[in-house]
């Protein structure tokens, strides 16, 4: 029930990034807002590279791989849409099966990032608040690409009361 809930907000910040670039152009994917900023393609490619990272072979080796070349994910880049879909994916697919795999009963077990041992549990919320951190950044990326273009990917402002009046009608799905 735990792991289920955690998978499930993974999965809610994977439809709200997913929402943000399906609302600006391949050009938007790459755009930068200053020197020391970072596109999405590049906040994708750090966020695929962390997840393939962290959870192949979840439980059984190191989080951060030897073979991940982390500062390189930060490096600028001009990805098509299709090649950041599927970069996307790539990281995402990783942590799914990963967390498929689990049930509650590994919430103590020990896993290890960086050579500090943790738990299981303390893992899945040390990731999933390094994603949200992430995802909020690209929210707000596409937000400032799109303009007033822009579709709310949770209740539009203005719009809370009448969602409230709403709410008993159906599953809540908005923050």
């Amino acid at each position: 029930m735990i792991i289920e809930s955690i998978k499930s907000e993974y999965l809610r910040y994977k439809v709200l990034a997913e929402g943000a670039f399906e609302q600006i152009s391949e050009e938007g994917l790459n755009k930068l807002y200053g020197d020391d900023s970072n596109s999405i393609s590049v906040i994708v490619c750090h966020i695929s590279g962390n997840l393939k990272s962290r959870f192949t072979d979840f439980l059984t080796s190191d989080g951060e791989k030897t073979w991940r070349k982390r500062d390189t994910e930060f490096e600028e880049r001009n990805l098509s849409r299709n090649d950041l879909i599927k970069k996307w994916n790539e990281g995402w697919n990783v942590l799914l099966n990963s967390i498929n795999a689990l049930t509650d009963n590994d919430l103590e077990k020990m896993n290890t990032i960086r050579g500090k041992d943790i738990t299981v549990a303390e893992a899945l919320h040390r990731s999933l608040a390094h994603l949200s951190y992430h995802v909020g950044q690209i929210v707000f990326i596409a937000k400032m690409i799109a303009g007033k273009n822009w579709r709310s990917l949770s209740i539009p402002r203005g719009e809370s009361e009448q969602y409230n009046l709403n709410a008993d009608k159906g599953k809540r799905a908005k923050t």
